[in-house]
This record gives structure tokens, C-alpha cells and sequence, in this order.
């Protein structure tokens, strides 16, 4: 049951060909199911709406801790899985996560990793690092809603702490409190992702410093301003979105260890 057309505000995967659905682009979505694709993939979509079975597989896209494991630290295996390939390979590369991977690989990764479910196949088969990075981007903003959003952390609250307090310590302070609010597996992942981009910005060969990860990660770590931003608003969060991600980056490493280093062997990818 499609409705209209509507403007895509925020980028999702197409359910049919599983391409990413780009900002301001036109998609139809099921008043039923609400199963969001692009107009061109509706010949393709199956005319009645059936239940999903995921069997062992991850949902195509859902809130993080739907990907997370059942022991702490709760970072979904592909996070870590592409964590570790880059960091095994990739930090001697120039332009790590800002050099895009070619999009139709990074596509067909993202999509056999969500159809593997638990145990994910080797990366190391993918030549091009970009692609690994490209997985895991896409990855982070296929989700419903962003890393540093949660129930109990409105999205509101990153960006008023690492912005509106003027005082460095009272910031960083604030911004360790609604951290530790987030839901458990929001705050693992964070934690885990950021120590892996201060790894990245201290290597001299990629050549990307802390303003240049929070460029590229702030539009998907940290949520809008409002629920349903119009593309203004958008344009107007950028630089907030930029400022919490280069202040979360600002903290101690030790903060971010404290989440991810119980029991550091969960984090050993399958």
C-alpha cells in the first residue's frame, strides 16, 4: 500500500536493492509495513506485505542494540569486524574514512554481512580498505536512529553539552554524564568507535586529524535538532553535529576504555 511519493530527509536503504536512498531524493513507503523504497525499485516490490523473517540474520536496519551481542561490551560484531580490519591494514592509507570505497561493493559487503548474521566473512578478501570504511559508515547511518540518540539520552542533549557550556570542564563533564545515559549498547559502541578514531587521527599517514573525523562522522553520530528537520535545518546542525563529535574526541581515552575493557574478549571478531 504506497503512499505518495515523499522527500527522503534522512538517508535510508531502499528494502528492494538495498542502494541507500540520498537526501532530498523521492521514495514511496508502505502505510502497511512501512517498507521505504526507491520509486524506481516499486515494480520489484512485492505486492503484499509479509511478515520478515530474519532466521539467524540481523534486521536490514533497526536501533543498535537490535545488532548488539548478549554480553557486554555490546558492539555489534560488524562494528568490531571492520574496526579491526582497518586498524590491521588501513592506518598507513591517506584519507581513511573521508576516500570513498566504490559504492556498489560497499553495498554488496553491508548486504552479506546483515545476511550472515553472528558469523560474519572474512574482510580481508575486500582489496580496498575505502570499501571497509564505506561498510561500516553505511552501516551507522542505515540505522533508525543515530549512535549518540537514545530514549534516555535525547538528541538534544550531545550537542547542548558539547556546545552551550562555554567552561571546558563543566562541557566535558556534562558530556560524560549524557554518555553514560545513552542505552548500553549506543554507549559501548561509541566508546569503542571513538578510541578506534583517535587511533586514526594519531597516525601521520592517513593524514586525518580529529577535525577532519568529526567532518565526516558528525552527520552520523549525533542526531537533528527537531524530529523531522527541514533540509535548513539540516545545513544548520552540521556544525553542531561537527562540534560534538571533535569534543567527544577530546576526551580521555581512558573515559571511553572504561565502557569497552570489561571483559575485552568479547570483542575478538568471530
Amino acid at each position: 500500500d504506497p503512499v505518495p511519493p515523499l522527500q527522503v530527509i534522512r538517508p535510508e536503504p531502499c528494502r528492494v536493492c538495498g542502494s541507500r536512498i540520498r537526501f532530498g531524493k523521492t521514495a514511496i513507503k508502505c502505510c502497511q509495513c512501512q517498507l521505504l523504497l526507491h520509486t524506481k525499485c516499486r515494480e520489484q516490490c512485492p505486492s503484499l506485505c509479509t511478515p520478515q523473517s530474519h532466521h539467524h540474520a540481523w534486521p536490514r536496519e533497526g536501533v543498535l542494540a537490535d545488532f548488539a551481542p548478549a554480553a557486554p561490551p555490546l558492539v555489534p560484531t560488524l562494528v568490531v569486524q571492520c574496526v579491526t580490519e582497518v586498524e590491521t591494514r588501513g592506518l598507513t592509507e591517506t584519507g581513511l574514512y573521508r576516500v570513498p570505497g566504490a559504492e556498489q561493493l560497499v553495498r554488496e559487503w553491508k548486504r552479506k554481512l546483515l545476511r550472515a548474521g553472528g558469523a560474519l566473512p572474512a574482510l580481508s578478501s575486500v582489496t580496498d580498505i575505502h570499501v571497509v570504511c564505506g561498510v561500516l559508515k553505511d552501516f551507522l547511518r542505515g540505522l533508525k536512529e543515530p549512535l549518540g540518540e537514545g530514549a534516555a539520552s535525547p538528541l538534544t542533549l550531545l550537542p547542548g553539552a558539547a556546545t552551550d557550556i562555554p567552561d571546558d570542564a563543566a562541557s566535558d563533564t556534562a558530556l560524560r554524564h549524557v554518555v553514560s545515559k545513552l542505552p548500553p549498547a549506543n554507549r559501548d559502541t561509541l566508546a569503542f568507535l571513538m578510541l578506534h578514531l583517535l587511533r586514526v587521527s594519531q597516525s601521520p599517514d592517513c593524514k586525518m586529524d580529529v577535525l577532519n573525523l568529526s567532518r565526516v562522522f558528525g552527520p552520523t553520530l549525533v542526531g537533528h535538532s527537531s524530529a523531522n528537520p527541514t533540509p535548513l535545518a539540516i545545513m544548520e546542525d552540521t556544525p553542531r553535529q561537527c562540534k560534538v563529535v571533535a569534543r567527544l574526541l577530546s576526551l580521555p581515552p581512558s573515559f571511553w576504555r572504561g565502557f569497552v575493557e570489561t571483559e575485552q574478549e568479547n570483542l575478538v571478531p568471530v
